[in-house]
C-alpha cells in the first residue's frame, strides 16, 4: 500500500469518484490507499459536496509550508502497546474531521476524540491541553459543551483531580435522541396531510414521507434498546496456551 501525500492526480481521482457517488472506502481501494486517508482528505476540504481538487491540492501545500517554517512543536507522546504513534495521530484527526461532519463544533470534537482513542477513556484538563497543545479556557469551554450534551462525565481520582471522561452510554442515547428527533418530524410531517388535503399530491408526498420516516424511528429505537449491551463488552480473554 502506497504512503506518502496524495498527489494532484490522486485528488482529481477523489473528485470524480465523489461525483459518481462511490463510497470513500471504494474510493480508496481504487486508489490503493487506507479508507482513513480518503476520509480526512475529503473532510478537511470541504465535504463530499463541496471538495475540489485543485483546491485541496493548494491547502495541503499551504500546510506543509506552515508546518516546515514553524517553531518545532513537542514531540508525540509514547504510545502504549507499541501502537504508530504517527499512524494514531492520523486516525485521532479522521475521527476529529467525521464528528466535525456530524455537526459537532471543532474543539469539541477534538476533545471527544482525544478522550475516546485513550485507553482509560478518561484526562485532566491539563492533560488534555498537553495532548492538543489548545488553551485551557478552549479545554474549558468544550469540556462545558460536552459535560451539557451529556457525551462526557466529570469524576474525580485518587488525587482528588477532576477528569473528564467519555460515557459508553452517549452512543445509545444519540441514537434515540435521533429516533425522538425523526418521530418529531413524522408528527409535523403527518399534520401536513390534514392542512393540505387528503388525496391531494401534496398529502400523499407527505404521508409517504411520513410513513418511511416512523418505520426508520422505530427501527432505530429497536435497534438501539436490543444492541445497547454490546457497549458494554469485555475484550475477549486470549485464548490459552495449551503447551503452557
Amino acid at each position: 500500500m502506497p504512503g506518502g501525500r496524495l498527489t494532484q492526480q490522486e485528488r482529481q481521482q477523489i473528485a470524480l469518484g465523489l461525483a459518481d457517488g462511490l463510497a470513500y472506502a471504494e474510493i480508496a481501494r481504487r486508489l490503493d490507499r487506507p479508507t482513513s486517508t480518503i476520509t480526512r482528505e475529503v473532510m478537511r476540504n470541504g465535504g463530499p459536496a463541496g471538495y475540489r481538487a485543485d483546491l485541496a491540492h493548494r491547502a495541503t501545500e499551504r500546510r506543509t509550508q506552515r508546518r516546515r517554517t514553524a517553531a518545532p512543536g513537542p514531540a508525540a507522546p509514547e504510545q502504549p502497546h507499541g501502537r504508530d504513534a504517527e499512524a494514531v495521530r492520523e486516525y485521532e484527526e479522521t475521527f476529529t474531521t467525521v464528528l466535525m461532519a456530524s455537526g459537532m463544533p471543532k474543539m469539541m470534537s477534538r476533545v471527544l476524540a482525544c478522550l475516546t482513542i485513550t485507553d482509560s477513556g478518561s484526562l485532566t484538563a491539563s492533560e488534555l491541553v498537553q495532548r492538543l497543545q489548545v488553551s485551557p479556557a478552549s479545554i474549558s469551554k468544550a469540556v462545558a459543551f460536552l459535560d451539557e450534551q451529556g457525551l462526557i462525565r466529570r469524576e474525580r481520582d485518587e488525587r482528588r483531580r477532576e477528569r473528564y471522561a467519555v460515557d459508553d452510554d452517549i452512543w445509545y442515547r444519540s441514537m434515540m435522541a435521533s429516533a425522538r428527533s425523526t418521530a418529531q418530524l413524522v408528527e409535523t410531517t403527518r399534520q401536513g396531510v390534514s392542512v393540505l388535503g387528503p388525496d391531494t399530491p401534496a398529502a400523499v408526498r407527505l404521508e409517504n414521507i411520513a410513513r418511511f420516516l416512523d418505520f426508520v424511528s422505530e427501527a432505530i429505537a429497536r435497534a438501539a434498546e436490543q444492541a445497547r449491551d454490546i457497549l458494554y463488552a469485555k475484550p475477549a480473554a486470549p485464548p490459552e496456551d495449551p503447551a503452557g
